[in-house]
């Protein structure tokens, strides 16, 4: 059966992998549900003194391995991806949008492959909803991977914990739905 590839922005990525390893390129559920990073997520890394400091585990030889395949576009689609991220960044400068370049090119990216990325960024929402395309934020991921048997509960406790332990926590708009997903209330600090 073929794959339903879901693209995760950098933020999604990094709240999930230490807990959730190996994290990409591995199918779950009916749909066969599989992971994918954009290919501009290990410049980002390597650029960012704040996310090497934050998240030094990200060096690590396995979290490195696991990431090292990305999507696989063809010359027309990375020329179609482009286009559309012109587009995108187009409205992103006119109407002062908080996307950042590489925000926009996995949205653009996601357009392109008519696939659904994974963010918690409210300004990466609200343009994927603008050009239509698909989104989950990470709980609305982690109840997919639980509902598939992919992760239990526990999982996504200690995930929640860190986010807490860590002050990386979504908007909290973004983290009201967390009983209704899960059945409990969230962890203390949520």
């Amino acid at each position: 059966m073929a794959q339903t590839k879901i693209l995760l922005d950098t933020n999604s990525y990094l709240r999930l992998a230490q807990n959730l390893h190996p994290l990409l390129f591995v199918s779950y559920g009916a749909e066969n549900f599989t992971l994918y990073v954009h290919k501009d997520l290990k410049d980002e890394c390597q650029r960012s003194p704040r996310l090497a400091h934050k998240f030094d585990w990200i060096t690590l030889p396995k979290y490195e391995d696991n990431r090292k395949r990305s999507l696989t576009m063809s010359k027309e689609q990375h020329a179609e991806a482009a286009l559309n991220f012109d587009f995108m960044w187009g409205q992103v400068e006119a109407d002062g949008l908080t996307p950042s370049k590489i925000d926009t090119r996995i949205l653009a990216t996601a357009l392109t492959l008519g696939v659904r990325v994974v963010t918690d960024d409210q300004g990466m929402l609200d343009l994927a909803a603008e050009y239509g395309v698909g989104t989950w934020t990470t709980l609305e991921l982690m109840k997919s991977m639980r509902d598939a048997g992919q992760i239990t509960m526990e999982m996504i406790r200690r995930v929640v914990e860190q986010w807490i332990d860590e002050k990386d926590l979504p908007a909290k708009a973004l983290r009201t739905r967390y009983q209704e997903f899960f059945g409990e209330a969230p962890p203390a600090g949520f």
